[in-house]
This record gives C-alpha cells, sequence and structure tokens, in this order.
C-alpha cells in the first residue's frame, strides 16, 4: 500500500508553492500596480497557509495588514507617482545622455 499524504499537506505546500509564484512575479513586474496585486495575492496565499496550520492569532493579523493595509498604502503611494518603472529608467537615460 502506497503512503498517500493527508490533504491538509497537499494544500499547504500548494498555497506555499502559489506564494513562492506569486512572489517571483512580483520582484520581475515593470508595472508596479500589478506587482502590488501580486504581492497581495501572495498575503492571501500565506493566509490561506497559516488557516491550514491552524494559526487564527497569525490569520488575522496577517488579514489586516499584508492584505488590507499593506496594498492599500502601496496603491496610493502609485497613485501618487509614475505606473511604470520603465518610463523613469528610460527618462533617467535621456536626460543623463
Amino acid at each position: 500500500m502506497a503512503f498517500e499524504p493527508p490533504l491538509c499537506y497537499i494544500l499547504l505546500a500548494l498555497f506555499m508553492t502559489y506564494a513562492l509564484i506569486l512572489t517571483y512575479k512580483t520582484l520581475v513586474a515593470r508595472d508596479l500596480v500589478k506587482a502590488i496585486i501580486y504581492s497581495a495575492g501572495q498575503a492571501v496565499a500565506y493566509t490561506l497557509a497559516l488557516v491550514m496550520m491552524a494559526a487564527p492569532d497569525l490569520v488575522l493579523a496577517y488579514v489586516a495588514v499584508g492584505v488590507g493595509m499593506y496594498t492599500a498604502l502601496f496603491l496610493f503611494v502609485v497613485s501618487r507617482t509614475e505606473r511604470y518603472e520603465q518610463e523613469k529608467i528610460e527618462r533617467g537615460v535621456e536626460e543623463s545622455g
């Protein structure tokens, strides 16, 4: 008889893999709004992983900070600046060259 891991282990691995993929997408995104959305998705994946590990106190704190305040703050900051990272880099090269 083959070893079958419990469903909670499979879901935990799935959520953590999804969070890792979204972390990578956050780091390579040129569009800052997309990066913020990827980061919020990462926070949701970590929150679901914390739910699977039965840590309700951490879940409440991470939802409030990681998904709520963090995302709202960065969206506000990006709305006050330029949306695309590449525009700023290209403009800096044109001004210096």
